[in-house]
């Protein structure tokens, strides 16, 4: 029965979704508010892209426009793994949601379990890291070159990380069949 007392913490996951899709279509509607003349819009928009310490633009650019572009991605990215660990977490460490026939069912959650929401999280958490590194190359100007450099490697580090549970969890599964045979 302990394990009903992680559902308070997967309320709380479902209410900071709700937190990034308020961020989101906030942002949303700045940057369409910007590029309609709205100033404080505009602002708005310009204060998000600037990398603190640096000259903010003084209007909008091919350059903020896909800055902003990437920061809804990786809202829509975190909210995607928020959803893989609010479902498959509860599915796989609470209780059984039944939603084998329901339409909506995702993909994946018919054969979760510990690893591949794992395996999951790593994948979502490397493309966010993309995003954030793509976002910090687009500003490399901006940095110098040791926050280049740390970020790529932490990059790198989450690249090695996920390869590695990958791996293990191949290596486990191949050790499952073996003794299945047996």
């Amino acid at each position: 029965m302990t394990r009903w007392l992680q559902l308070p913490l997967y309320l709380g996951l479902i209410l900071a979704q709700c937190v990034y899709v308020y961020h989101f279509w906030v942002e949303l509607s700045d940057l369409i508010g910007a590029i309609f003349g709205n100033q404080h819009s505009l602002q708005h928009i310009l204060e998000v892209v600037t990398v603190p310490g640096a000259q903010p633009a003084a209007k909008l650019t091919e350059t903020t426009i896909m800055l902003v572009v990437l920061g809804l991605i990786d809202v829509v990215m975190i909210s995607n793994l928020l959803i893989m660990v609010i479902v498959g977490g509860y599915e796989t460490f609470v209780s059984r949601m039944h939603l084998e026939s329901h339409p909506d069912q995702p993909e994946w959650l018919s054969h979760v379990n510990a690893s591949v929401l794992k395996v999951k999280l790593a994948t979502a958490i490397i493309g966010i890291s993309s995003i954030h590194l793509l976002k910090t190359f687009i500003n490399a100007s901006a940095y110098d070159a040791k926050t280049l450099y740390a970020q790529t490697g932490i990059h790198i580090v989450f690249l090695i990380s996920a390869m590695a549970i990958a791996y293990a969890d191949r290596i486990m599964a191949d050790t499952h069949a073996i003794s299945k045979d047996h």
